[in-house]
C-alpha cells in the first residue's frame, strides 16, 4: 500500500494532462519547423507513458503493462536526450544576420 495513494493518483493525472498538452504543442510546432523537434515529441510521449504506467501501478490494474510502459518511457527520455544533444543549432534568422560592413554593436549614445 502506498501512503497517500489518492494524492499520488491525482498528481499523476496532472502529469498526464501536462504530457498531453506537451504532445499537442509539439505536434503543432513540429508542423511549423518541418519536424525538427523530434526530441520534444519523444519527451511528450515519455511523459504520457510514464504517467500512464504509474497510474496503472497505483490502481493495481495490469501491473505488468505498467512496468513495460515505465521502461518504454525511460527509452523515450534517453533517445530524446541523445537527439537533443546532437541537434544542430538553428541558423540565425535573416533579420538577425549582419552585413560584412555592419558593426555588431551600435556606437554608445546613438
Amino acid at each position: 500500500m502506498v501512503a497517500g495513494r489518492s494524492y499520488w493518483i491525482a498528481i499523476w493525472y496532472g502529469i498526464l494532462f501536462l504530457g498531453v498538452l506537451g504532445l499537442l504543442s509539439s505536434l503543432y510546432w513540429g508542423r511549423q519547423t518541418r519536424w525538427k523537434n523530434v526530441d520534444e515529441l519523444l519527451r511528450a510521449v515519455g511523459t504520457i507513458t510514464v504517467s500512464t504506467g504509474m497510474l496503472l501501478l497505483l490502481n493495481g490494474v495490469v501491473s505488468g503493462l505498467g512496468q513495460v510502459l515505465l521502461v518504454l518511457a525511460l527509452i523515450c527520455f534517453v533517445v530524446a536526450f541523445v537527439l537533443g544533444r546532437n541537434a544542430p543549432p538553428a541558423p540565425p534568422a535573416e533579420r538577425d544576420r549582419l552585413d560584412d560592413d555592419e558593426d555588431p554593436l551600435p556606437p554608445a549614445g546613438a
